[in-house]
């Protein structure tokens, strides 16, 4: 019930609120870097912004005690994309521009199954091997997620939480 209404308050705040043109969604994200867990419209953008987000149902911030973690959820049911990319995608724009963001969880619905995926800032950055404050630009990231999502069974291994 609560995911629901949580769907419903994020569904008309972007309907009423992001109503913006091509060149308005295309908006620098590095704008919101420094941002916190608490700021939802700095949350919701980068992850509108970011892979998916044309199947994206509603977020959930958990701030009320360390660590902050952010929960979004998707419709995964026609959904043509790949998920773990997603996630990996969204979690490193997640932790590069919000600054308290401990962890992510992305939950993706399917046919009657539930596809989960959860990774903290730490495991991410050991897996990149670069800080979060090292990147300056959208460039910058997407040329590290690009080079890192690669190796598939890198990807399986962060995905998995079986890192080595």
């Amino acid at each position: 019930m609560r995911r629901w209404v949580i769907g419903i308050v994020i569904s008309a705040l972007l309907l009423t609120g992001c109503q913006a043109n091509a060149s308005e969604v295309s908006e620098d994200l590095f704008d919101y870097q420094g941002s916190y867990v608490g700021d939802n419209s700095a949350v919701v953008r980068a992850i509108m912004n970011g892979k998916g987000a044309e199947n994206f149902t509603g977020v959930e911030l958990q701030t009320k005690e360390e660590p902050y973690g952010v929960i979004a959820t998707y419709d995964w049911t026609e959904a043509e994309g790949n998920s773990e990319e997603v996630t990996i995608h969204n979690a490193s724009y997640l932790f590069t521009l919000i600054q308290n963001a401990d962890w992510v969880r992305f939950e993706f619905e399917t046919m009657g199954e539930e596809e989960t995926y959860e990774l903290t800032r730490e495991e991410l950055q050991a897996w990149y091997g670069v800080g979060w404050n090292d990147i300056d630009n959208e460039e910058e990231l997407n040329e590290l997620i690009e080079e890192s999502t690669g190796d598939e069974e890198k990807v399986k291994e962060l995905l998995s939480g079986e890192m080595k």
